[in-house]
């Protein structure tokens, strides 16, 4: 679906972290709408590095831009030299900034703000230049464990990735105050699932790991009390949505993406079920992270909506039905 009228043909449009998850959705939807678009997708992409969590360093997965015939450039934010260059060899219209060091166990604070947080402000440099307006990846996890429904303003990040990117809105709204002749916005993501989320790994969402559980046959361990266990679960459709919205606000900011309703781990479950014609016994285990587990998000999307004129289109058992098939192809192709 589209979700603009606006002309982007032949405008330049980066796409940093373009082959990871949300940034490869965007990617395809600019091609599928607006094919005489420049689009140019900025990624590490992964190698053998990890963090010491064990995680990879970079999710970005060439699998995940299959189809794009668009620009792929390999590089890393933090390379000065590499930005320097984008700057001088292009034009920029729009910068989606996706990149970042996303995995919110991760123990390295030093890499953590140099990539979320300094590089961002490259970027930005690179966007006021450019007359470029900004979309960036604001998280959820800015509000830690802030009591429900979380609202922009109540922040307590209790991880450095949310503390990253608190910082990173604080900044946006530093360079959005100083330059007004370019939009910034920060979108704040609840919890995504969808397509091309797959080379996340273990960080990709539970929607996708519980489901290939069940089609290997194998009965679905959730913690205890998963029926009061909420989240904010938002498909990809929405989250392609609010970005595209973003591309022209009424004005710069930060803003909530979510659908405004918290659904349970026990209720997603039930779902897969129902759409994959499983009906395997749950099993249920002690949460090791109770202290610092958050057991209840919901997203106030009230100035999203009057702002960016975003409405999800998505309810839950709606977005699982649109995921399946991609599930089932995962499974037989990259599981099986």
């Amino acid at each position: 679906m589209r979700y603009s009228d606006v002309d982007l043909n032949r405008k330049t449009i980066l796409i940093t972290g373009g082959a990871g998850f949300i940034g490869s959705n965007l990617a395809f939807y600019f091609q599928e709408h607006f094919p005489q678009a420049h689009i140019v997708v900025l990624d590490l992409f992964r190698s053998n590095l990890t963090l010491s969590n064990g995680n990879l360093k970079s999710f970005g997965h060439f699998k995940n831009l299959l189809g794009f015939s668009g620009e792929v450039i390999s590089g890393d934010i933090n390379d000065q030299l590499l930005l320097a260059k984008l700057a001088q060899n292009y034009k920029f219209d729009y910068i989606f900034h996706e990149a970042a060091i996303s995995d919110t166990t991760a123990l390295e604070q030093d890499l953590m703000i140099q990539t979320n947080v300094n590089a961002f402000k490259d970027l930005l440099d690179i966007a006021v230049v450019h007359g470029a307006n900004m979309i960036y990846a604001s998280s959820g996890a800015t509000y830690g464990d802030a009591p429900s429904p979380q609202r922009v303003g109540r922040e307590a990040p209790q991880n450095v990735y949310g503390f990253s990117k608190l910082m990173m809105d604080h900044l946006a709204h530093q360079y959005a105050s100083a330059h007004d002749h370019i939009s910034i916005v920060g979108l704040r993501y609840f919890n995504v699932y969808g397509p091309r989320e797959f080379f996340k790994n273990k960080t990709s969402s539970m929607v996708v790991q519980f489901a290939h559980q069940l089609l290997a046959g194998k009965n679905p361990k959730l913690f205890e009390n998963s029926d009061a266990i909420l989240r904010d679960f938002i498909y990809i459709e929405d989250i392609i949505q609010a970005n595209i919205l973003a591309m022209h606000p009424k004005e710069s900011g930060v803003f909530n993406v979510g659908t405004g309703k918290a659904r349970s781990f026990q209720s997603m479950v039930d779902i897969l079920q129902r759409e994959l014609g499983t009906s395997y016994v749950c099993e249920y285990i002690p949460n090791p992270y109770v202290g610092r587990y958050q057991f209840h998000t919901e997203a106030d999307i009230e100035t999203t909506q009057s702002v960016l004129g975003y409405n999800p289109r998505f309810e839950f058992e709606e977005g699982i039905a649109a995921y399946v098939p991609e599930i089932k192809r995962l499974f037989e192709q990259e599981l099986s």
